[in-house]
């Protein structure tokens, strides 16, 4: 896939402290993407958009053991880097341009959903009341991608593959869960089943009930959906991508001596795991979690 933009809205100081009051609660159902060729209607992608691509891989081949390969695009010196874990694809990143950063986007994540058909998934949000930001284009001879954003603002990518590809999730080092944060959760929630077909399940195994809800894509957990919170109309609308890790702790340790800053220290939920929410050295916000042996 090629490098493109996404407009958003740039996170806030205030991001950092929400993430503090607000207990986000993916239970049970943590990691249950499963690790194969993405399905219809799945994260099939995840795409870092950043200030400074040099030091973006070696700071995420430092903390998640990826390797960089760097493909040529545009003029001559910019290039789309492929990360692999052990030799299978599990992200891509590329540098923002000079009148992306003069509109103030943000270094960020961007996933991608994948989709049967581009523009027929396109003409679908439009309908339900998504806003089509770049519409369907072909990204060489590899597939077709539209840029959207939902109803009430989160902005994320649809990928129709025209080449099949494995993307690893579930475990160390990859993609294991992705957080919708609306201002809007009802109306949000609706556009996604309108056009993708997700199901929500909502969290039991909180007391009190936290409102938290599970996304699932078929049999597949894929996400959830934070309650609406006092503290949400402060934060913009984003999807907050997760990445499996082995030990929280030490790779939070460890980003935070290549420079990353903490919106949510190390954190701990009993018969869940342990997670921790932090910007990049550059700014873009991710997630680490630890699953715990279920019991």
């Amino acid at each position: 896939m090629t490098g493109t933009w996404q407009v958003i809205d740039r996170y806030s100081l205030e991001i950092k402290r929400a993430a503090l009051e607000c207990r986000i609660r993916p239970v049970v159902y943590f990691c249950a993407m499963s690790n194969a060729v993405p399905k219809l209607g799945s994260f099939c992608w995840i795409e870092l958009a950043t200030t400074d691509q040099a030091a973006a891989k070696h700071f995420y081949g430092s903390l998640f053991g990826w390797t960089a390969n760097d493909v040529p695009i545009g003029p001559p010196g910019q290039f789309y880097t492929m990360f692999q874990l052990a030799g299978r694809q599990v992200a891509a990143g590329y540098t923002l341009r000079p009148d992306q950063l003069t509109r103030g986007v943000p270094p960020h994540w961007g996933l991608y959903i994948l989709v049967e058909s581009a523009d027929a998934t396109a003409e679908r949000i439009a309908k339900a009341g998504g806003n089509v930001l770049m519409p369907p284009f072909d990204a060489l001879d590899v597939g077709r991608m539209a840029v959207i954003k939902d109803p009430a603002g989160a902005a994320f990518s649809i990928w129709q593959a025209k080449k099949s590809g494995e993307f690893v999730t579930a475990e160390p080092g990859a993609l294991c869960w992705a957080d919708l944060n609306s201002p809007d959760p009802v109306r949000a929630t609706r556009f996604y089943t309108d056009v993708f077909g997700w199901n929500y399940t909502v969290d039991t195994h909180s007391d009190p009930p936290s409102g938290y809800l599970h996304i699932q894509n078929g049999s597949d957990f894929i996400g959830g959906v934070p309650p609406l919170r006092p503290e949400s109309a402060r934060i913009p609308p984003h999807w907050l991508s997760y990445f499996q890790v082995a030990d929280c702790d030490s790779t939070a340790a460890r980003a935070r001596e290549m420079g990353a800053k903490f919106c949510l220290e190390p954190f701990t939920m009993e018969n869940v795991g342990r997670f921790a929410i932090l910007d990049d050295p550059q700014g873009a916000a991710f997630a680490i979690f630890q699953p715990m042996p279920r019991k």
